[in-house]
């Protein structure tokens, strides 16, 4: 991102969060434990759903909705329909960039681009084995960004518990702007972390799958590039377009 960020958008997730779980010290109970579970206090009106104690899995987890993002690349196609009604500012925004109908900055140049398609010709540049893989980072580093930042938006119901979910990367809060990832598996840890605003297919997630488990180096880079050739922003209701024969072969997993 813009942020120029290193590229530990996702990793400080994986890496902050559990140190600081592991470095807090166990309480004692209180002697009047017995008392507490017997009369319990109040529950806050505040207790949001990431909130310690708050109860989840009681909101009803919105359905895709709105135009469907077909994202074809060197290794197959991913197609994930939006949540347009629950995130709207991020999905105009991917729009905008896939259409090029968005101004950026361009983070390899620094110059200002209008009516250019902001994905076509990237890479995915970090990819994780049972995490997700992530790109939308024209200087390919998970440094770039578009020159802009975008706020979190938040829905009740949408939570990291299902794979094939579509979300913003960041570097923190209101740090998003072109760089997105999708999960390979549930990941509960990044919930309330980033803007989720898509759910691909389960064929999608056998390409994410494949893609994590290309040989890479040891930024997580894929050695040989897997490069996004085109998106293509399909209306709801109106039939895909064709899937094309991939031009380079899929790279064989590692072992």
């Amino acid at each position: 991102m813009m942020l120029r960020f290193a590229p530990l958008s996702l990793f400080a997730v994986l890496a902050v969060v559990p140190v600081a779980m592991h470095g807090q010290a166990e309480t004692t109970p209180p002697a009047d434990l017995q008392t507490q579970q017997q009369n319990p206090p109040a529950k806050p009106a505040d207790d949001l759903p990431d909130s310690p104690g708050a109860s989840e899995g009681l909101e009803v987890p919105p359905a895709p909705n709105g135009p469907t993002a077909v994202i074809d690349t060197t290794m197959g196609r991913l197609t994930c329909q939006f949540f347009q009604k629950e995130s709207p500012e991020t999905v105009a925004n991917f729009i905008g960039l896939a259409t090029g109908t968005k101004d950026f900055v361009d983070a390899k140049t620094d110059q200002k681009m209008h009516g250019v398609p902001f994905y076509d010709g990237t890479e995915f540049h970090r990819v994780i084995a049972n995490f997700m893989i992530q790109g939308g980072d024209r200087a390919g580093n998970g440094m770039g960004d578009g020159g802009y930042y975008l706020k979190e938006e938040r829905s009740a119901g949408l939570r990291f518990d299902r794979d094939g979910r579509l979300a913003m990367a960041n570097a923190g809060p209101g740090t998003g702007s072109t760089q997105f990832f999708i999960t390979e598996a549930p990941q509960p840890e990044l919930n309330g972390k980033h803007t989720i605003f898509g759910q691909c297919d389960p064929h999608s997630v056998l390409i994410v799958q494949s893609i994590a488990r290309v040989e890479k180096n040891a930024q997580d880079k894929p050695i040989t590039p897997v490069v996004i050739k085109h998106v293509t922003i399909v209306p709801e209701g109106q039939p895909l377009p064709p899937d094309p024969m991939p031009t380079t072969p899929a790279a064989a997993p590692a072992q």
